[in-house]
């Protein structure tokens, strides 16, 4: 075992250090690569590269690749809308936009990724639907698996177990999608629940589905096996060697420019930036000593940056200067709780030393917060 371990250690290293030239040129009808690394973000930018860099034309691609806990939304989505964005960050779970469209999904090391590379002209995502089944049936020919019509594949005609997202570029085209094998379920319901009440958007909402891992159904089904069937599975049908491709996607050898693609995607202004205009009218309900106060909250959120801010306190419960100058901080501000919290703090120091004022000023502050 121990040795069988140092040969793949030693195979690994030699497949990472060897030049593009190796395989991106030699490599003629399809080519399947796996990515080393679990980081998100890097993965993606593995997507962005092949899908701008490499000649479909010549040779289609099947990558392969698995994330640490992370939730993914479309190039098109709202993430206060389609996530428990303070239940991400507690669990230190990532937060990703890929820059294809599609609903969000939550990836672990218990959920595959199968992205399929063609040219515009041959992109058929049906087809690699019907791939991934035929691969689970010569695998476990009792599994009830089938494509639907909305380009899932369910299992048992009623659990989702596939979703699909792609990008249609002028001449290159990317369809990918995810396979439960063995996800955190709980964790995944969880995440994947907005808080938010009062949000508009017009950003592509997600469909809620029931979901059942394959383990369930087969608890000798790992990710691994399933990998290499379906690899299988694609070698057959593009007639080449069932051979798998080992990449780094931190390697600028193997990939030149890869680096700033990975920086991108994980910028604020990518991940929360790109969100379509929302607005958000909410009423906040302070609990302030024996009483409860009612906050009426309205905000135009562009860019990921609030643009009109309107706070309707009760009477008299804060003097107005105050109450205006938090609008006036707040106009312009990232949509942030690291942003807003750094403001109300700068906002606090000045705020009158009188007791009563602070504690109604730091509640209204903690709850302007948490509605981030």
């Amino acid at each position: 075992m121990v040795l069988q371990s140092l040969r793949n250690c030693l195979w690994l290293s030699c497949v990472l250090r060897t030049p593009k030239a190796c395989f991106w040129s030699t490599a003629s009808g399809g080519l399947i690569i796996q990515s080393v690394s679990n980081d998100v973000y890097q993965n993606l930018a593995v997507e962005d590269w092949i899908h701008d860099h490499m000649d479909l034309e010549k040779q289609q691609v099947l990558f392969l690749w698995r994330n640490s806990p992370a939730v993914v939304i479309g190039r098109h989505q709202n993430p206060w809308q389609e996530c428990n964005l303070r239940l991400l960050r507690q669990k230190n779970i990532k937060l990703a936009r890929r820059r294809s469209g599609g609903g969000t999904v939550y990836h672990d090391l218990g959920n595959i990724n199968l992205t399929f590379f063609t040219t515009r002209k041959k992109y058929e995502r049906m087809e690699n639907l019907k791939l991934i089944v035929k691969a689970l049936k010569a695998l476990r020919p009792q599994l009830d698996v089938q494509v639907t019509d909305r380009y899932d594949i369910l299992l048992d005609r009623q659990y989702k177990i596939s979703g699909t997202a792609a990008k249609l570029g002028r001449t290159s085209a990317y369809h990918h999608c995810t396979l439960l094998c063995n996800a955190d379920k709980s964790v995944l319901s969880s995440v994947l629940k907005s808080p938010y009440k009062g949000l508009k958007s017009n950003a592509t909402p997600s469909v809620p589905a029931s979901v059942k891992n394959l383990f369930e159904e087969d608890p000798s089904l790992t990710s691994e096996i399933l990998l290499d069937a379906i690899a299988k599975e694609y070698a057959v049908q593009h007639q080449i060697d069932h051979h798998i491709t080992l990449i780094n996607p931190v390697d600028e050898t193997l990939l030149p420019g890869i680096s700033n693609k990975t920086k991108e995607l994980q910028t604020w202004e990518w991940v929360y930036g790109k969100t379509p205009k929302f607005s958000i009218s909410t009423c906040l309900n302070m609990a302030y000593k024996d009483s409860v106060i009612d906050v009426k909250v309205n905000m135009d959120v562009k860019h990921g940056r609030i643009e009109v801010c309107n706070i309707d306190l009760p009477e008299q419960w804060l003097p107005p200067g105050q109450y205006n100058e938090l609008v006036k901080s707040l106009t312009g501000s990232k949509f942030c709780p690291n942003e807003i919290t750094t403001l109300v703090t700068t906002l606090l120091r000045v705020c009158p030393q009188d007791n009563e004022l602070h504690s109604r000023w730091s509640l209204l502050c903690e709850n302007m917060i948490r509605l981030m």
